[in-house]
């Protein structure tokens, strides 16, 4: 969850920065010609809980089940791979106490059990790696997400700033007034209820 949070904030500061140059650079000619200044009608603000948001975001949540279960399948395929490769080993332990086993054959053992050991360590590797990159692809996907949903949702009202706030946060303050959590996840759960079901169709 606090790397969850660590995302939302990162994707709302990236938010902040984007619609102010935008909301300024639109407005720049009217306040050059005279018009009303934007100061004297008031900032539009409004707040996202980022906490609640990753709590109720249908894709978020989605995600997290996601990976745990690919980690939970990798952690037993893993533990099924070193419990045969233990067996193995104590198999080969018992036959060379017994004296069962020459020289040579002890040695080709040996190099065998060696080869196994690395062979799951690669395996390991490997899949904790495809499971990393799977992991960031959906982390772009998450910042998309929001990303292209928070312009949308700012071309509707004109809102200057759409911050993020969370206990603790640089936000000591907030009017309930200016809490738009609610409208953001229905908005972003919505649009994510109409890609899955797009993508179920194809």
């Amino acid at each position: 969850m606090k790397n969850g949070l660590l995302i939302w904030n990162a994707v709302l500061t990236l938010a902040v920065v984007f619609l102010g140059y935008q909301h300024y650079a639109h407005h720049s000619s009217d306040s050059a010609g005279g018009g009303v200044s934007e100061a004297s009608k008031g900032k539009k603000i409004v707040y996202v809980q980022a906490d609640s948001l990753l709590k109720n975001y249908d894709y978020y949540k989605d995600f997290q089940k996601e990976f745990e279960s690919k980690g939970f399948q990798l952690e037993n395929d893993l533990a099924n791979k070193g419990r045969s490769f233990q067996n193995k080993v104590a198999f080969f332990q018992q036959r060379a106490q017994q004296g069962a086993l020459s020289q040579d054959q002890a040695q080709t053992a040996q190099a065998q059990l060696g080869k196994e050991e690395q062979e799951i360590a690669a395996y390991r590797d490997k899949e904790l790696r495809r499971l990393d990159e799977e992991r960031m692809k959906k982390t772009e996907e998450f910042y998309a997400n929001i990303f292209e949903y928070i312009k949308r949702y700012n071309n509707e009202n004109g809102y200057e700033f759409v911050l993020g706030y969370s206990k603790g946060g640089g936000i000591l303050f907030a009017d309930a007034g200016l809490d738009v959590t609610k409208k953001m996840i229905e908005g972003l759960n919505k649009d994510y209820k109409e890609k899955e079901a797009a993508k179920a169709k194809k």
